[in-house]
């Protein structure tokens, strides 16, 4: 690449020569389309001097002396964060966070931010991790970072904050919806390593099937945990769970529904470059074609876990439950620069198969069941039952049903809901097809 010397003594004229002949001298890699550039699409010349002419102001008369680098880093980072809230300039120690949350182990608290209308907000707290216990939930407005308040702050620098050596205390300021009053919650880092799936059965013949986030290992550990299910013969129905699923690699979401449906469109994304036109299609091998299943989304349900939802509803091959998912259709790519920084730039949107956009709008389960918790009030306690009276007849069942639900079950609404309706359609058979 060739390089520009910038001036040693700021003009706004010089600078705007400067700058004009640095964009100029970008080799052509990094001028995608610049042969098809027509007139509306010329450099700004005025915007460029404005931009010089604020560049020669900060060097000059700023309170602080600021060096010519972090100036138009900081340009970069502002350029990029305008742009929406999930494209940012990715600084060597940041790409490599990235790479490290993608692969599944970090060092931090484990939750999953973004930025709403300027607000840092969590998204979803990621299973098993110290956000997790704390009792984070989706849409909590997250406004101190220790003493560090986060307005003003961007994405990635919010989230280097709360990352740090494991056995560290760091503690955040929320506001949640419906108070009125933000709460301290103070934490201890560890290093993340997140087990993206896990299983077990919830009764006889009905499986459950948690997805905390979509990693490069996540489709495996699903057929993985299909057959683990099905070995003892095959399943009535099945739970996926996919609340306060933060999302992340495409891929993965691609192959989780390619494990539940034989044929048909999964998801295709549209972008104004020819490799950010995608669409990707089920394929015959598929590990469990025909189990009955319902999918649990939640606010905290966003990206992957979203296209998944929302391929499996537009498939018609479950029903969908729960609450409004977040709304995050867009499609970032990672693009390394050549100095060893790093751009995560949206590049397209995601499409469910039948063509509706995710971004901003979310999937809207076809079954609405609020957050909840099932108790036993004190009375039920003391109720007199047949089987408390001396001399009662025994009935013909041993009484091992409730016994071999799940607990998770009695302490789940949402989850209880989704296993009655599982055993509903069973009674209803082919009728109670959607």
């Amino acid at each position: 690449m060739m390089r520009v010397k910038a001036p040693r003594m700021f003009t706004p004229r010089m600078l705007t020569t400067w700058l004009c002949t640095a964009l100029l001298a970008l080799p052509a890699a990094a001028q995608p389309q610049a042969q098809a550039q027509t007139s509306d699409d010329d450099l700004p010349l005025a915007d460029v001097q404005t931009f010089a002419e604020v560049f020669e102001r900060i060097k000059r008369t700023y309170v602080d002396d600021v060096d010519d680098s972090t100036l138009l880093h900081n340009a970069m980072r502002g350029m990029l964060s305008e742009l929406d809230p999930h494209s940012t300039y990715l600084d060597p120690q940041e790409f490599q966070s990235l790479k490290e949350t993608t692969e599944g182990e970090f060092g931090g608290i484990g939750i999953e931010v973004g930025m709403r209308d300027g607000q840092l907000m969590v998204i979803a707290p990621i299973d098993d991790t110290p956000a997790a216990r704390a009792g984070l939930q989706s849409q909590d407005a997250i406004l101190r970072i220790d003493d560090t308040a986060t307005d003003g702050l961007s994405l990635q620098e919010a989230v280097e904050l709360m990352r740090g050596e494991p056995d560290s205390e760091i503690r955040i300021t929320i506001l949640r919806s419906g108070e009125s009053m933000p709460r301290d919650i103070t934490l201890t880092r560890q290093v993340i390593k997140t087990e993206s799936v896990k299983h077990e059965l919830l009764a006889p013949g009905y499986g459950y099937l948690r997805i905390s986030q979509f990693q490069s290992s996540t489709g495996d550990q699903v057929n993985d945990a299909l057959a683990d299910m099905q070995q003892d013969g095959g399943l009535d129905g099945l739970v996926l769970d996919l609340r306060n699923n933060p999302g992340g690699v495409l891929q993965a979401a691609v192959e989780v529904v390619d494990a539940f449906v034989e044929q048909g469109l999964i998801v295709y994304t549209e972008g104004r470059l020819d490799d950010s036109q995608m669409s990707f299609s089920a394929h015959g091998e598929t590990a469990a074609p025909e189990v009955p299943m319902v999918v649990l989304i939640n606010g905290g349900s966003a990206s992957a876990s979203e296209i998944v939802a929302g391929a499996l509803q537009d498939q018609r091959r479950a029903v969908i439950m729960g609450t409004e998912s977040f709304g995050k259709g867009s499609v970032q790519q990672i693009m390394p620069l050549g100095n060893g920084d790093g751009l995560k730039l949206t590049t397209a949107l995601y499409y469910t198969p039948n063509g509706r956009s995710i971004q901003a709008l979310g999937i809207t389960p076809d079954v609405q069941v609020l957050r909840g918790r099932l108790e036993v009030t004190d009375s039920s306690a003391q109720r007199l039952r047949e089987a408390d009276l001396s001399g009662h007849l025994q009935g013909n069942g041993d009484g091992t049903v409730e016994a071999e639900t799940s607990p998770r079950v009695r302490e789940d609404y949402q989850l209880g809901e989704a296993l009655n309706l599982l055993k509903a359609l069973k009674v209803l058979g082919p009728r109670a097809e959607r």
